[in-house]
């Protein structure tokens, strides 16, 4: 089984790189007919991907793989379909921190179809592609994380309270209207994240909260803003949260998450609230 394996470093949160990672953009810098079936800007489990592998000039034949894994340490898909140009195919990306940033590995396994004509395939064809696709793939990684973390931030809190979420459904702009979203908002010159998150809270909810540990990667927003999520509780519970600033709050349990309607950043983000709610106490 052939073995493609490339290696980079870089100086950023592993949470930034596994946004990175999971970017849409991404993907379609690996190449001009690369393409995704993701929903958002960030692929999911289930999500294909299309790529077009060159066989010789003006011929390509299409392969797709499929999300199997995605989490903060990385991913992993498997082939979908590929006109026989391979029998099985999978590429994992995994994150590791160090010492001096994250270490991302990029590796793509392969099986020919052809028995010993496969490995002339393997030479003149996929590997070349492979190895491509990987250049591109390194080259489009940094450049995205760089622009994550130089991005201003929004944050958004995942509060649980008695194994439910707080999902707020938003009163504007009117192409928004009607969908569920976290709450939180833009954090301001001089505060700290959680300062962020305490005061919009207060401001759209009328609620205090003490806030938590980080959930689930950083997601990119449109105008170039991007989202981190953090665990919550109410810091009092008898002061319920109030629909201030949005249409109606809600307390979604785990089976109904996926039910509401929710803003395509937030999509990103239900199967670790998920695992958030199952491990509350």
């Amino acid at each position: 089984m052939p073995v493609l394996r490339s290696t980079l470093l870089v100086d950023a949160p592993i949470r930034t790189v596994a946004a990175a990672v999971r970017d849409v953009a991404v993907v379609r810098a690996t190449g001009p007919r690369a393409g995704t079936t993701a929903r958002g800007d960030l692929l999911c489990t289930g999500d294909v991907l299309s790529f077009q592998v060159p066989l010789v000039p003006g011929v390509r034949v299409p392969m797709r793989t499929k999300i199997v894994r995605v989490d903060d340490t990385g991913l992993a898909s498997e082939l979908a379909s590929s006109d026989q140009l391979v029998r099985e195919l999978r590429h994992d990306i995994t994150l590791a921190e160090t010492g001096a940033g994250t270490l991302v590995t990029d590796s793509v396994h392969w099986v020919s179809p052809w028995g010993p004509l496969g490995s002339v395939a393997d030479v003149l064809l996929m590997r070349r592609f492979v190895l491509r696709l990987l250049r591109r793939r390194g080259a489009a990684l940094r450049s995205r994380i760089a622009e994550l973390v130089a991005a201003p931030v929004v944050v958004a809190a995942a509060i649980v309270h008695k194994g439910h979420v707080l999902a707020q459904q938003r009163s504007y702009p009117e192409h928004l209207a009607g969908r569920w979203e976290l709450p939180g908002g833009r954090v301001e010159a001089g505060e700290t994240d959680e300062a962020a998150l305490v005061r919009e809270c207060v401001e759209e909810l009328g609620a205090r909260i003490r806030v938590g540990e980080r959930v689930g990667p950083d997601v990119p927003l449109p105008k170039g803003y991007v989202m981190r999520t953090y665990a919550a509780t109410l810091a009092d519970g008898d002061e319920l949260p109030e629909a201030l600033e949005h249409l109606a709050v809600e307390w979604v349990p785990a089976d109904r998450i996926a039910e509401l309607d929710w803003l395509d950043p937030d999509i990103a983000l239900l199967p670790d609230i998920g695992e958030l709610l199952t491990a509350a106490p």
